[in-house]
């Protein structure tokens, strides 16, 4: 009997990729390439949906080519996608009405602050555990159905159907037979109520969206269908928004357990069970997964600039050369030091939310050089990761027992040490980093038989475990010069 394995989509926001694993969770074969963006005007940002299609679809099939594996030893299909992307698209035609609006989009910024005006937020917030952002798709779906000419009509006859990225692909990959979506992308959308699992009448009568737009909602391991290729009928068995993905790619099955993705950003979730913690400190509260008849809900945090600190130092500073040099010189590094890089560039978000606060350096002395600034900056990303965990902790009354990490710093020895010395609890680096396609196949392969629960543990190889290697004494002085740092960076624009 030839092996089998599990199909990963991951469409992602510059590109559709394709894997298949095998049975140790490792990757057999990928394929990938990048679609077009389309700026029209200052601060939109769009895609073409039948592009994104077309490019998936061909992914798959090249994948399949490359390896020489047969459509019939695939198991079944984990899709993974961006998140609160919105498409709209005619029921009866199956064409979009309008290019798909993406996530970055900041051209209903002015709905949501008359949403605001209105008094909605907290309503919106309690109900859906996401603050009121031109980020998720709810005013996306407004202003396609108030500017497309003719959709606010077709949207009322029926005849209109709103999906996030899942939704559409699922769509094109059933021949229109499945309108689907799953509990973690529908948590996206600013119009699904986290708490009952269904998408909110209050809500969409206020925004006045059609409910006949909307699609089913689902478990994240469930039947959503079947592609077919090469004349042989696939499942479709696992589908999570790219975040959520990670989060089950990274094994984090127990309420306190995090993973943290080291990118431009960070992007960070907390699994905190089967009761949603609304938040208290900014974080976003938000479906993690639907599996065997539960529901799942994480906290999420968003730190603007980490990755980017780096390139800043490599860019704006010209002191390294590139990423990989920060590590060497942050060891070079042989002294205590009281050097802070606040990396405000864009203000601070959680847990401070200060638009005013500019980056800043503090504690040079005349022997600072290169390397303690190098280090300091690295120290940020730390520092950043444990004042979101911090607040995490805070809403979710859950101590963190141990943070998974993905992403392109997550190379970086030397951070991830000091980021386990600072948070005071292991950080664990997986041997395969393709975290979020691999959440989407194991979400699959448990749909399928693929795997058990016990296998994706034995799945999922870790690389190395970092632990705690300084005093508590120490981690908590280094920690006040950090907030002692961050509130002299606050209100440094006066407004």
């Amino acid at each position: 009997m030839s092996s089998q394995y599990i199909l990963a989509l991951d469409q992602g926001t510059t590109s559709c990729r394709t894997l298949l694993f095998n049975e140790s969770g490792q990757i057999e074969a990928t394929s990938q390439q990048e679609f077009t963006q389309f700026f029209p005007k200052p601060g939109w940002v769009e895609h073409d949906p039948e592009e994104i299609w077309s490019v998936q679809l061909d992914m798959i099939r090249k994948v399949l080519q490359q390896s020489g594996i047969s459509a019939t030893q695939v198991s079944g299909i984990g899709l993974t996608n961006q998140r609160e992307t919105t498409v709209v698209w005619n029921k009866k035609t199956g064409k979009p009405l309008y290019n798909a609006i993406v996530w970055q989009d900041k051209r209903t910024a002015h709905i949501c602050e008359k949403i605001k005006a209105e008094g909605w937020e907290d309503e919106i917030r309690s109900r859906t555990g996401l603050v009121v952002d031109s980020y998720f798709s709810a005013t996306k779906v407004m202003w396609i159905l108030d500017n497309v000419t003719g959709a606010r009509e077709l949207a009322r006859s029926g005849e209109l159907a709103f999906g996030t990225i899942d939704t559409w692909l699922i769509w094109k990959m059933t021949g229109g037979n499945q309108f689907v979506t799953d509990y973690s992308n529908a948590s996206r959308t600013m119009l699904y109520n986290i708490h009952n699992l269904e998408w909110d009448q209050w809500i969409l009568d206020n925004l006045d969206i059609p409910r006949s737009m909307l699609p089913a909602s689902k478990p994240s391991s469930f039947d959503f269908g079947h592609f077919e290729i090469n004349e042989v009928k696939i499942p479709i068995r696992g589908v999570a928004g790219d975040q959520q993905a990670a989060l089950f790619g990274q094994q984090c099955l127990d309420p306190g357990e995090a993973k943290n993705t080291y990118g431009t950003g960070c992007f960070m979730l907390m699994q905190t069970g089967e009761e949603a913690s609304i938040s208290k400190n900014g974080l976003l509260t938000t479906i993690a997964w639907g599996i065997d008849d539960k529901v799942y809900y994480a906290l999420e945090g968003s730190v603007f600039i980490a990755g980017a600190a780096v390139q800043w130092l490599r860019d704006g500073l010209k002191v390294i050369d590139d990423a990989a040099q920060s590590e060497t010189l942050a060891n070079q590094v042989d002294k205590d030091h009281d050097v802070y890089v606040v990396p405000a560039f864009a203000g601070l978000g959680a847990p401070y939310w200060d638009m005013y606060a500019r980056g800043a350096i503090f504690g040079l002395t005349r022997d600072t050089g290169r390397a303690e600034l190098v280090q300091a900056t690295l120290h940020s990303l730390a520092y950043q990761t444990r004042d979101i965990l911090e607040a995490m902790q805070g809403d979710s009354g859950i101590v963190l027992e141990g943070l998974n990490v993905d992403g392109g710093a997550t190379a970086n020895n030397y951070l991830m040490q000091f980021q386990a010395d600072i948070l005071g609890t292991d950080v664990v680096r997986p041997a395969v980093t393709e975290t979020t396609a691999m959440g989407a196949a194991f979400l699959a392969g448990l749909s399928t038989g693929f795997w058990t629960k016990d296998e994706l543990s034995r799945v999922r190889i870790v690389d190395r475990v970092f632990s705690p290697g300084i005093t508590d004494e120490k981690r908590e002085e280094l920690y006040r010069g950090w907030k002692k740092a961050i509130n002299r960076t606050k209100g440094w624009i006066e407004e």
